[in-house]
């Protein structure tokens, strides 16, 4: 056990998880890559390795709750603490390939389930597994992938019923452990990377992964004295 700064970043395999996981190293901390696939885990600390980062990698699938504790588990054994946890797993959900939506009118419901098991229940899931660690470090800092098409007030992109639903459902349980852990040192806030080129969306966005990164990576080494409970992007707060 050393005294090296530890992120683990779910879904960081690839994607604006492999950019996040990324950033973070290159600020000096060692990181642990998240994935469902072993082979996928491995491949990206590779890449990882060769940009002289510290990474690992754990088996995490985020809606299997023996998964989930088996990681928390591990950790424990390798690292016994963590100070940073990026919430980055998450899924779309089926779409017109046209439109790019999710009509709610049509819309199947264990389709929702699914979507919301990844994107808020996973959430849920992971985060309570790992608070343990967490708590055991001096400045531990959790940071939520969400999205503003999650919020009621700017409703941007197209209507996406299960995913844009999701992340407004993230977005409120994150204020709520905000509001739980308000008089401890574990600082949660949301982060939106904004319309990223990823195969999430066919790599139909307009940002990079870094660029999709840099507020993730921001949020996850915030002072004590940092935010808490927002939702943020590049632009600041995000009214949702």
């Amino acid at each position: 056990m050393t005294s090296a700064t530890t992120a683990l970043v779910t879904g960081a395999n690839k994607g604006i998880g492999f950019a996040i996981a990324q950033g973070l190293g290159r600020r000096g901390l060692r990181v642990v890559v998240g994935a469902r696939s072993e082979a996928a885990g491995a491949e990206a600390v590779e890449r990882l390795a060769a940009q002289s980062i510290d990474a690992s990698a754990v088996r995490l699938d985020v809606t299997d709750d023996a998964s989930v504790a088996d990681a928390a588990t591990e950790l424990d054994d390798r690292f016994g603490t963590l100070d940073v946890l990026v919430n980055n797993a998450g899924i779309s959900g089926a779409f017109d390939p046209v439109t790019w939506e999710q009509d709610p009118t049509t819309m199947d419901l264990d389709e929702l389930r699914r979507v919301v098991d990844t994107n808020v229940y996973g959430v849920v899931r992971v985060t309570n597994a790992m608070l343990p660690l967490l708590r055991r470090s001096s400045a531990p800092r959790i940071v939520n992938t969400s999205s503003s098409m999650g919020s009621l007030g700017r409703q941007p992109g197209p209507v996406m019923a299960a995913y844009s639903s999701s992340k407004t459902f993230l977005n409120g349980i994150t204020v709520q452990y905000a509001r739980a852990l308000a008089d401890t040192p574990v600082i949660v806030n949301a982060a939106c990377p904004g319309l990223v080129a990823t195969d999430f969306n066919g790599f139909a966005g307009d940002r990079t992964p870094e660029q999709g990164a840099a507020i993730v990576v921001q949020l996850a080494t915030l002072p004590d004295d940092g935010p808490r409970g927002g939702l943020f992007d590049d632009g600041g707060v995000v009214p949702w």
